[in-house]
Order: structure tokens, then sequence, then C-alpha cells
């Protein structure tokens, strides 16, 4: 993989930014890393769709088995927990216990006022300590959790009582949510009753995010400060930022940007050939920074979320050029790419084509027919 001999402070391009994105997040080429390694690089994987993680790691790794993931899954060698933006996380149980006393800020934020106005007058960290002792009992659904919490806090709200107890504690979500070809309801407990030891503890007054900000930079720069913030939910990073700066690099966008990198990571040149790549909606690539252009148009990010809602996404030479789907039925698997931005080239077509059949085998090994559909939405 080339890597650019550009000296700090001269203006990084479009696809440079997009080429070193790319590298530091395993979709240049197929990484040898384990599963673990991996998603300890990455700083975990955006799981708000519980089976996400699959295929993030599908699209990154060789060889990757998503058996022998999810047996270390259920072995509690990972979890799910709300962590970074207040999102759900898969994490090495490791980075679980360190980084979540860290993300506390984030979850203090206030709650909508949807629920907020249910809470007045409630004592929340009684509610934490009482929903302590219920999931650790059992995990519990939310609604089961604010059902049990009700009878204590009966002029409020069983929903608000369980959003309370959310933020307040470390509950991660239990399998078989999460594991490969299984579900459930989502059910929680505490990190440290699924774990089987404490979280780490925070420095007082406030945790020191230096290492935080490092590993950042690591998997996601040459990035600004803003766009540090926007990842990780947490705020008045800059100080961080400036205390490290001598052991940094610093570069800029062609918008005059500050950017901050590790001098020995990876910053390939922009000729670099980037794969095509099928992953899920919401992954780590299009959810680090806060100028997303180095990875998706902002014509193509209209395509791709509606609302809330984000769809499952392909890239082409390294930028999204479509969306897809995969249906199951009985024996047939069929998967359906719209590609937008312009018809592929023939090769692209190929390239495209040949990821599909491998993305079809990985998740319906089983199906006796495999079946592709092409269209174009222009």
């Amino acid at each position: 993989m080339a890597t650019t001999t550009t000296a700090p402070g001269r203006p990084l391009t479009l696809r440079e930014l997009n080429r070193a994105l790319l590298g530091r997040q395993l979709l240049l080429r197929r990484s040898a890393m384990t599963a673990a390694q991996a998603v300890e690089h990455l700083v975990g994987l955006q799981t708000q769709v519980p089976h996400n993680h699959f295929t993030a790691l599908f699209s990154r790794l060789a060889g990757f088995d998503p058996e022998d993931f999810s047996r270390r899954f259920a072995e509690r060698e990972f979890v799910r927990i709300p962590l970074l933006r207040n999102t759900i996380h898969t994490v090495t149980a490791d980075d679980c216990v360190a980084l979540r006393p860290l993300l506390q800020p984030v979850m203090d934020r206030p709650m909508p006022g949807t629920f907020a106005r249910h809470l007045g007058g409630v004592d929340l960290a009684a509610v934490a300590e009482r929903a302590r002792h219920l999931t650790e009992e059992e995990p519990r659904t939310w609604a089961e959790l604010g059902a049990a919490l009700l009878p204590h806090w009966p002029r409020s709200d069983a929903q608000a009582l369980a959003m309370a107890a959310r933020h307040r504690l470390p509950l991660v979500q239990t399998p078989p949510r999460g594991l490969w070809r299984q579900g459930g309801l989502p059910r929680h407990t505490t990190a440290e009753h699924w774990l089987g030891r404490p979280l780490a503890a925070a420095p007082e007054p406030d945790p020191d995010p230096d290492a935080l900000v490092l590993r950042y930079f690591a998997a996601f720069g040459p990035a600004s400060v803003k766009d540090l913030q926007t990842w990780c939910g947490l705020t008045r990073l800059r100080s961080v930022v400036e205390r490290n700066r001598d052991r940094l690099l610093v570069f800029r966008d062609e918008s005059g940007t500050e950017l901050f990198d590790l001098p020995d990571a990876p910053r390939p040149s922009a000729g670099t050939p980037a794969p095509v790549r099928f992953l899920p909606e919401y992954d780590n690539v299009f959810i680090g920074h806060a100028d997303r252009t180095r990875i998706i148009s902002p014509a193509a990010r209209d395509r791709t979320w509606k609302g809330n809602r984000a769809f499952p996404v392909l890239l082409v030479d390294g930028f999204v050029r479509g969306i897809w789907r995969l249906e199951t039925a009985r024996e047939t698997a069929t998967l359906t790419v719209t590609v937008f931005g312009g018809p592929l080239t023939a090769e692209q077509r190929a390239d495209a084509e040949a990821e599909a059949g491998r993305l079809l085998a990985f998740h319906a090994p089983d199906a006796a027919v495999r079946d592709q559909r092409w269209q174009q939405d222009d």
C-alpha cells in the first residue's frame, strides 16, 4: 500500500482522506487481524442493528468465521452496550470495562423531554440502584424493567424510569441477541454482573480521555477536533488534542480545516486501489466524522438515509455508490443492489458482482439458489 510522503501542513485531497480512512478501517484489503484485534483497533463496531457486526467484520477480515465470533460473544469476550454517542456498540470486554466510565458524561446528558417530564422529583440514584438489583437478578427488557420499577415510583412513568436506568447504569444487551442467526428481545443486565468484574475506576474529578483520543486518530485520522467530538459524543476535547500536539502531525483539508494524525499511521496515496465492499447500515466508516464527504457525498447520503433510518451500502472506488438488501425465502437468497451516481464501469460491475457473490455465500451458505438483482437509480 503506497503511503504519501506529504509534509505536514500541506492540504490533503478528498481522495487522500478517503484512502486514509479506508486503510484505518481495514477496507483497502481484508486484514489478517483476529476479530478481537479488529474490534479493539476500531474502538468498537456500531451495532444499533444487532447483527451488523457480522457483515462489518466479514468485509474487513480475511477468513472471518461468524460461528467462532458468535461463540466468543456468548462467552462474554465481546458485549453490546451503549457507548460512543450513547449508541450501541460491540466492544471487547476489556474496552467495555475501560471505556464505559470515560463516556458516562455522554450518558448524563438530559433525556428527551418526553421522558424527563415524568421524572420530576424522582431520586435518579435510587432508581439506578433499584434497577441494578432487578437487572442483576435476571436480564430484563425495558418494558419489564419499567414495570418492575413503577410500583416504587407510581406517579412516574414506566418507560421513563427504564430510560433513567439506561442513562445511569452500564447495561449490556445479553445473548442470544447479537448471535449468528439467532435473535431475541433486547434484555439487559449490568456490565459488572455480566463480566464478573468492576468497571475501571475513573480518575477524579474527570476521566482522562487522552488514550481514547489517540486511538481515534489511529482508526479514523487524519481528522479534526470536531470530527473527534462528533464520533465519541464528548465535548471540550480541543485541550486534550493540544496537550498531545507534540505527539501528532498536523495537516489541513482542502477547505483549510486543521486535521490531526499519528506520525506512523498509514496515509495511502490518492491512487491506491479501493476494492468493492458491502457494508451494513450505520457502519463505523460513516459515523466517525462531522465531515463525511471523505466517504459519502451529500447526494449519496440523501439516498442512504431516510429520517433516522439508514440502509446498507455499496462502496465502489472507496465511495458510496449504492444500497443493498438481502432477502431469504426457503432455499433462495436474493441480493438486490441499487446503484446511483452513474453507471458502474464494466470492471467495477464485475468486481461488484464477485463481491456480491461472496456476501451471499457468507450470509446464506446453505441456500440452493443465490440470486443477484442489479438496478440503476439516477
